[in-house]
């Protein structure tokens, strides 16, 4: 297996698991385990691949599906074992995110050829997976944290890209690209990295 297809494995177990700790939370049924890991772990891709205009890849391949299950089936079964199962959806999470952006990026590049349309598919496909599991399962969302989460599979997918541009092989490409989106969402978990936010300001005087 190469490096890309590991990152897409990667991304999608991972997801998963972050989506069945989130069902864990709210003390969900097995069912509710395995339709929020499966809509985490292939909701990126499956969005990715319709707006490229490409086959969805888990209807091509069904294994996808059933790694979603079997995580599922798994973390309904040891969920207690883990003292903070926030925590840890956070850093599985983080660890899918760096893994489908830089996946996500690969695609996006291999179907279309252009850079910019690779970067968004990346972010896309590294970000919308966590944005739908919070969504059904009424968490507060990541992409409300104060610390950096879109930035994180951005720089991921756009250090990949500049590495392929350069000729780099594929692995070390994917490998900086990985670390750096990690490194950067890892910061943000342990240390607050932010990006600075908008001020409120006075609006202006009518008569100004």
């Amino acid at each position: 297996m190469d490096a890309l297809a590991l990152l897409d494995y990667a991304g999608v177990s991972l997801f998963a698991a972050a989506g069945a700790l989130s069902a864990s939370r709210k003390q969900l049924d097995v069912v509710g385990f395995v339709f929020l890991a499966t809509v985490t772990g292939i909701g990126g891709g499956t969005v990715r691949d319709l707006i490229l205009g490409v086959p969805v890849f888990w209807v091509e391949e069904h294994a996808y599906i059933a790694i979603c299950a079997l995580t599922a089936i798994s973390t309904y079964f040891t969920a207690h074992l883990l003292e903070s199962r926030y925590r840890w959806l956070l850093w599985f999470d983080a660890v899918a995110l760096a893994a489908y952006g830089v996946y996500g990026a690969y695609k996006g590049l291999e179907v279309t050829g252009s850079p910019i349309v690779a970067v968004v598919m990346g972010t896309l496909t590294g970000t919308l997976g966590g944005i739908l599991r919070d969504v059904l399962a009424n968490e507060p969302s990541v992409l409300l944290r104060k610390e950096i989460y879109i930035s994180a599979p951005l720089a991921g997918a756009a250090v990949f890209i500049l590495a392929d541009i350069a000729d780099l092989p594929m692995m070390f490409s994917a490998g900086a690209g990985f670390l750096v989106a990690f490194g950067i969402r890892s910061g943000a978990l342990i240390f607050g990295w932010s990006m600075p936010q908008y001020q409120s300001r006075p609006g202006r005087d009518p008569k100004g």
